[in-house]
């Protein structure tokens, strides 16, 4: 072996040498995501070895295209390789470049996972935006070892320098090796079809493709063969958000007697609903509660083994719980966009609100006359250019951000949500004492990385593994215990927030509206009625419950609704008539609840699928390959059953289409 070995023209070997290198640099990150990353709800042992087999062969193949240039020096100047001071130059600078956008791209690939559980794509490039920037990167200075990983990275790059400089200069002391014409043509051939076969990666007649590693439904899986970089890149062609206007006017009919509009008009293509109103006796401020990252399997009111919102808890039983309330996309940006215009952001790359033709729209949180109109966070409103959808499209509104409040700030997301509810209770306390009724959007943020929690009054206190049951914490699906006080300090938070509201004087008044903007990242769990983390339903499957003691009576809704749905409820529960320009309906209208479905668009094994899910059936169609699947949610839910219900999976595949092609019409058409 060692005779063969040094057979080799040592210009091939060193390109050899670099390509395992890299390649043995991959497998390194590989067993790094697999023993602290990996999580898989397939059973069994044979996903998981055929997982890392694929795996293994996309980093070959990243690793030979990686030494490409190399091996052209090398097979064109020959010995000349290690002779000609600009070939060193060369290649020693490249070989730094490669393994310092290597690395660096693995660490914020393995960052991207832990933080929303998918493998990284180029919608992260939505991160480095114009006024966003500072804020992410202060997120990531508070979250993580930044120092340290920096530290680390430089001492390895130099590492590696020593290692293929020194090993550039061993090989190139050895006698050099003159070949025949005929000897180096083999020797070239046969180099040029071993890295051809390595970059083909395949027994078939096809090379080997992403959608290979999609071989099961499971995320973990499917991102355990996956190759991170030929991933990235592979998604990096993205099309223009446009709009089709012949699909909007083919699918308007459906979507027309879906939402019971009034006056349908497929060619003017009409979607205005007028909700009437009625006077509940006196006008009753509203109050719309965002509470981040809470989906319904964390919290206590669907049946989460931590019970870790016990003031949540209390409120949803004292009003009205949604049990199947689901958000449009998974992300906070698209969530604020989607409750505020009715209409699901449904962007490919950014999110809606940074896109300037999607921002105008007409909403019906400007149309409740006679309000004070106000939007409070506590950081800063250009983050996803949040502003401009609300003073684009809200008259008057009164935006409260950092620099308002007297408390200081807390973290990279601005004043903790504590202080941003003792302040934001001063400002619903005069507009009470003024008798002005009011609406009221408070986002907040501390369910979030870098999980930042305060004492609140003194009285909240983090807790250790050691204060919990480990095996119930296991079931419910939490990943860190930082992740858990997070949860619970937000429900502090919440109790926090009614009891000001009672001591102020505006809870009898009040009608507050809670709902997550998008469930967090969990290890599987399996105690929901219906096994929503295979089914990825999960992320957009939320916490919602509508509380106002003395106004509104007790009860529990089962039919789907959707977050577009808010504006709409609220207009008809406080007897404002507005006009519905959008896809929201009354979540309280229980008229055609058999028929009812919200729209939603979630990441399942690493592609997008567009999808309604109902009471009974939850139907998805690949935005890429465009295959489509029916789940019966009280049969086997796991089960694909189109082609046992062919009827019914047409009727869903008309409204799931009817939902994303009124949405991209509607996006750019629904201009005040």
């Amino acid at each position: 072996m060692k005779y063969l070995w040094k057979n080799i023209p040592k210009y091939i070997r060193y390109v050899i040498v670099q390509a395992l290198s890299l390649f043995l640099l991959m497998v390194l990150f590989r067993l790094i995501f697999f023993f602290f990353f990996f999580q898989t709800t397939v059973a069994g042992n044979a996903p998981v070895v055929k997982a890392w087999g694929l795996g293994l062969r996309f980093d070959m193949r990243l690793a030979l295209i990686l030494v490409i240039p190399l091996l052209l020096f090398a097979v064109i100047w020959r010995n000349a390789f290690f002779t000609k001071p600009f070939i060193r130059l060369f290649t020693f600078i490249y070989l730094f470049i490669v393994y310092f956008l290597l690395i660096w791209h693995y660490i914020f690939d393995l960052g991207h996972f832990a933080y929303l559980g998918i493998r990284m794509d180029p919608s992260v490039f939505r991160f480095f935006l114009d006024g966003e920037r500072a804020d992410n990167a202060r997120m990531l200075w508070q979250t993580y070892p930044i120092l340290r990983t920096v530290a680390a990275v430089g001492l390895f790059l130099f590492l590696m320098y020593r290692l293929y400089s020194r090993t550039y200069r061993r090989m190139a002391k050895e006698k050099a090796v003159l070949l025949t014409p005929g000897r180096y043509i083999g020797w070239l051939a046969g180099t040029v079809i071993v890295f051809a076969a390595g970059i083909y990666a395949n027994v078939a007649y096809f090379p080997l493709r992403w959608s290979q590693a999609m071989f099961t439904r499971d995320n973990g899986i499917t991102s355990l063969a996956l190759n991170p970089v030929l991933y990235f890149v592979s998604n990096l062609s993205v099309q223009k958000d446009t709009y089709d206007l012949d699909k909007t006017k083919k699918y308007y009919p459906v979507m027309a007697k879906y939402l019971g509009v009034e006056n349908p008009d497929a060619e003017k293509l009409n979607f205005v609903r007028q909700i009437t109103g009625a006077d509940p006796g006196k006008k009753m401020n509203v109050i719309l509660v965002m509470l981040e990252s809470t989906g319904a399997s964390v919290t206590s009111m669907y049946g989460n083994p931590m019970q870790a919102t016990p003031n949540m808890k209390r409120l949803a039983d004292s009003g009205i719980l949604f049990r199947n309330f689901f958000v449009p996309a998974i992300s906070t940006a698209r969530t604020v966009y989607g409750v505020t215009t009715g209409l699901p952001d449904i962007t490919s790359a950014k999110t809606a609100s940074r896109h300037p033709q999607m921002v105008d729209q007409r909403v019906i949180m400007d149309q409740f006359k006679g309000y004070e109109k106000f939007y409070l966070l506590g950081g800063n409103t250009n983050w996803a250019n949040i502003r401009a959808v609300f003073t684009n499209n809200v008259e008057g509104v009164k935006i409260y951000e950092e620099g308002y409040y007297k408390a200081p700030k807390a973290d990279v997301w601005g004043v903790s949500d504590y202080d941003l509810i003792t302040e934001a209770d001063e400002i619903f306390r005069d507009a009470h004492q003024r008798k002005q009724p009011f609406i009221a959007f408070l986002q907040l943020a501390d369910n979030h990385p870098p999980y930042t929690t305060s004492s609140g009054a003194g009285d909240f206190r983090k807790v250790t593994e050691k204060d919990l049951d480990m095996v119930k914490f296991k079931k419910a699906g939490f990943v860190s215990v930082d992740q858990f006080n997070a949860l619970r300090y937000e429900d502090y938070n919440v109790g926090h927030l009614v009891d000001l509201a009672r001591k102020s004087g505006y809870l009898e008044n009040t009608v507050f509206i809670m709902f997550g903007d998008h469930n967090c990242t969990l290890n599987p769990y399996h105690f929901m009625p219906v096994p929503e983390y295979e089914l990825a339903s999960g992320g957009v499957h939320t916490t919602c419950f509508i509380y106002s003691p003395g106004f509104i009576k007790p009860a529990e809704i089962s039919y789907p609704v959707s977050l577009v749905d808010v504006y709409p409820t609220m207009a008809k529960l406080v007897g404002m008539p507005v006009k519905n320009y959008t896809l929201g309906q009354d979540m309280l209208d229980s008229t055609n609840a058999a028929d009812r479905y919200a729209f939603s668009i979630y990441t399942k094994n690493l592609q997008a699928y567009m999808s309604v899910i109902g009471e009974r059936y939850q139907y998805e169609i690949n935005e890429k390959t465009q295959s489509a699947a029916l789940y019966d949610l009280k049969g086997d839910p796991l089960k694909d059953v189109k082609a046992q219900q062919p009827d019914t999976a047409k009727k869903l595949d008309n409204l799931t289409r009817a939902f994303y092609e009124s949405t991209r019409y509607l996006m750019f058409n629904n201009k005040k």
